[in-house]
């Protein structure tokens, strides 16, 4: 897979794609805003992800055939649109990145490398019910900290715990569909289905609003 590119529905677009170096010519859609912040990235591999991210996200846009506004990251640390309508949301792991935008409802992606640790870790971001029906797998561990992960991204807000205020009712590991909800905040009572599927050795989640 060196680019996928899934038109969800007429209002939204989903793309991954290899993180690779990019030629500055295909970076000359961005905004000055981020030409700025991209100038600034030291790192070398967190400049490949960055802007791998940006081109998944203007190739979602081009799929819809909607203009590239440029984007933010607001007080909260989620992506928002420089002008015009529009949410976005993006994501990388080892070797990935991908983004996913809906001209009208918040949206939520996450992608996660498959990790034996992950097991050891589960009591920090997982409910005792959901301790309960999750197998010692770190697939279905994987799963469901990449859900949560995608929720919590959907809602947009800092202050909202894994474990205390995002619930996930059961679901086994091969599940195509992940349903969860926020409780215990001012986010309460909203429910979530997430899209969840396995690449390789990567969990990749995703929920609109």
């Amino acid at each position: 897979m060196q680019t996928k590119i899934e038109k969800i529905d007429s209002q939204s677009a989903l793309v991954l794609k290899i993180i690779e170096d990019q030629p500055l010519t295909q970076l000359d859609f961005l905004s000055f805003r981020e030409r700025l912040s991209y100038a600034n990235i030291s790192h070398s591999e967190k400049k490949r992800e960055w802007a791998s991210s940006r081109l998944a996200i203007k190739q979602a846009m081009d799929e819809l055939k909607l203009p590239y506004p440029g984007f933010f990251k607001d007080e909260h640390g989620k992506s928002q649109a420089m002008q015009g309508g529009g949410h976005v949301s993006l994501t990388h792991t080892l070797g990935y990145a991908g983004a996913i935008f809906h001209r009208e409802l918040p949206v939520g992606i996450d992608m996660d490398l498959i990790r034996e640790k992950i097991i050891r870790i589960g009591f920090r971001f997982l409910d005792p019910s959901e301790l309960d029906f999750l197998e010692k797998d770190p697939v279905h561990y994987t799963l469901a900290w990449s859900a949560k992960e995608s929720i919590f991204k959907c809602q947009g807000k800092k202050g909202v715990s894994f474990r205390e205020n995002i619930l996930l009712e059961p679901f086994d590991k091969n599940a195509k569909t992940i349903k969860g909800k926020i409780h215990g905040t001012d986010f309460a009572n909203h429910h979530y289905e997430v899209k969840a599927e396995i690449i390789q050795d990567v969990v990749l989640t995703y929920t609109i609003w």
